[in-house]
């Protein structure tokens, strides 16, 4: 069974690497033909094809009365993208922060990350509060659509010829495979920890977050490397949306969860302290707009230094 772990990490993470790179192509071209803004793009198909996983595992383990792997992968995927996945993008290609991003959908994540911490506050996430979050997210994904516009399109030409039926094709695929792969990595990574008799609030935060965040890695670093910043950004931002709202409210409707108060004090807080860092960086100092590598490589040692606790601490 180990062996078999380790092989279904191997052949998960080649496999996520290849599809997200026609996933991401693909939903650019589509952006493309139907004028949609980048940004709009990276938040609603990106961010919703690469929190599907996520959609998945925190469902599936509140349905199985396994709270801590339901919360811990929503909240720890969060820090894993900001931290991690937002300073990996950066290092392999500095990203451009436009001022409207850090206006609009950087101070919706932060109202988004505000609500979850008060609802959570009474130490539970009932029906009522994934509700709450699930209609809350709605009227947040309109106001998003609605308050874009076609001016704010973008420069798309540098991508490659592609006909719509074949970017839908590939955007289908990609999203398909995109979850299997992913899935195949959460199967083999938690079969390994289990092993080492993880709790699994710990495994949620760690091996799981990880794992269903590699669909956000790949995607982010494939579009920064093809120039679509705002989809690479906009992946980031609207799959936190996502995991704070949508993957928190299925999994309460599906089971209604006891929230340790550790996530509160702990977890909660550097998730909201790192949305808020992005702020600082995308404003940064003396010049603003851009995302640099040695910030970058800042946010993956908040990463590193917050496992590092983790571990620690267990």
């Amino acid at each position: 069974m180990l062996y078999a772990a380790v092989a279904a990490v191997i052949v998960g993470f080649v496999l996520l690497i290849w599809s997200a790179d026609k996933f991401v192509e693909g939903s650019a071209s589509v952006a493309t033909h139907y004028k949609m803004p980048p940004i709009l793009i990276g938040m609603i198909i990106v961010g919703f094809g690469t929190s599907a996983p996520e959609m998945l595992v925190s469902g599936l383990a509140a349905y199985q009365g396994t709270p801590g792997i339901a919360i811990g992968n929503a909240y720890g995927s969060n820090i894993t993208n900001i931290a991690l996945i937002l300073g990996m993008t950066a290092l392999v290609m500095p990203i451009a922060v436009k001022a409207q991003i850090l206006k609009k959908e950087l101070s919706l994540l932060v109202f988004a990350t505000g609500l979850s911490a008060w609802l959570i506050f009474d130490g539970q996430v009932s029906r009522i509060d994934g509700l709450v979050l699930l209609g809350v997210f709605a009227l947040i994904m309109v106001w998003v659509a609605r308050s874009q516009s076609n001016d704010d399109a973008g420069d798309l030409d540098d991508l490659p010829e592609m006909t719509i039926k074949k970017a839908a094709f590939w955007v289908a695929v990609g999203l398909v495979l995109l979850i299997i792969s992913s899935q195949t990595l959460v199967w083999g990574a938690t079969t390994i920890a289990s092993a080492l008799g993880v709790s699994d609030l710990m495994i949620g935060l760690t091996i799981v977050a990880l794992g269903t965040s590699l669909p956000e890695l790949a995607s982010s670093i494939m579009a920064a490397r093809k120039g679509q910043h705002d989809i690479a950004l906009g992946n980031i931002l609207g799959s936190n949306l996502f995991n704070t709202m949508l993957v928190v409210g299925i999994a309460a409707i599906m089971h209604p969860m006891e929230v340790e108060s550790i996530v509160l004090t702990r977890d909660m807080l550097v998730m909201g302290s790192l949305t808020v860092l992005l702020y600082v960086l995308g404003y940064g100092h003396r010049r603003h707009g851009r995302i640099n590598r040695f910030e970058g490589a800042f946010l993956i040692s908040c990463y590193v230094g917050y496992i590092g606790y983790l571990i620690y601490t267990a």
